[in-house]
């Protein structure tokens, strides 16, 4: 006989819990083995434990799943994780997938996707529904017409040493305050090669930021 997919569910709220484990319990190849109502709760059960796959909302106390998700990444914590979430923002799909994510589903239409998830991730698949792959393709459309701008502005606009310093602290997530602890400047100075980042690369956001910094090999 097949060994039951081990899942363990991680969300703040018992009835999603109550309703996923609910919708887990008609399969008889699934089944939950135990359940986290914050993210310190995750992390906490991940050190003597590892599930076949972790359903993980991304809005929990004390630690969200993006926080989760990091601390897993950060020590090296292979865990298969289906994104189970209110929250589909396709910037937010994409940053869960960055740090590891094999799959993400809305909590709107778990009771279709639950089962099929769980067992494609189990099998080394990744997973999203409908709706979210349409959303990841939009955005891939969009950021691929600002790759396009980063790609012909780059030769034009060269980066100062001290520009790549900032960037490469940007890209690692370091607040404005932060990065010009470290640089040992002011937070105006810092606010500065941010504007001028921004004007030379040519992008309004963030994500514009990180997408030149991996292009160029910054980070």
């Amino acid at each position: 006989m097949r060994d039951k997919i081990k899942v363990h569910i991680a969300d703040d709220h018992e009835v999603v819990i109550e309703g996923v484990s609910a919708l887990i319990n008609t399969d008889d190849n699934i089944e939950v083995e135990g359940y986290s109502l914050t993210g310190k709760q995750v992390i906490e059960w991940s050190k003597n434990n590892k599930a076949d796959v972790l359903i993980l909302d991304i809005n929990m106390p004390k630690l969200d799943g993006i926080g989760v998700l990091k601390t897993f990444k950060n020590r090296s914590f292979n865990q298969k994780t289906i994104i189970l979430s209110g929250l589909s923002d396709p910037k937010i799909v994409q940053e869960m997938i960055a740090l590891g994510a094999n799959g993400f589903i809305e909590k709107g239409s778990a009771s279709e996707h639950i089962i099929q998830a769980i067992k494609a991730v189990h099998r080394g698949e990744q997973y999203y529904s409908d709706e979210i792959k349409n959303s990841l393709f939009d955005l891939y459309i969009n950021e691929s017409k600002t790759d396009e701008a980063i790609k012909s502005s780059a030769a034009n606009e060269p980066l100062t040493e001290r520009e790549v310093e900032v960037l490469k602290l940007i890209t690692q997530e370091y607040s404005t305050s932060e990065i010009a602890d470290k640089l040992n400047v002011t937070i105006k100075t810092i606010e500065s090669h941010r504007r001028n980042l921004y004007k030379k690369i040519k992008v309004k956001n963030v994500v514009g930021l990180a997408i030149y910094a991996v292009k160029n090999n910054i980070v």
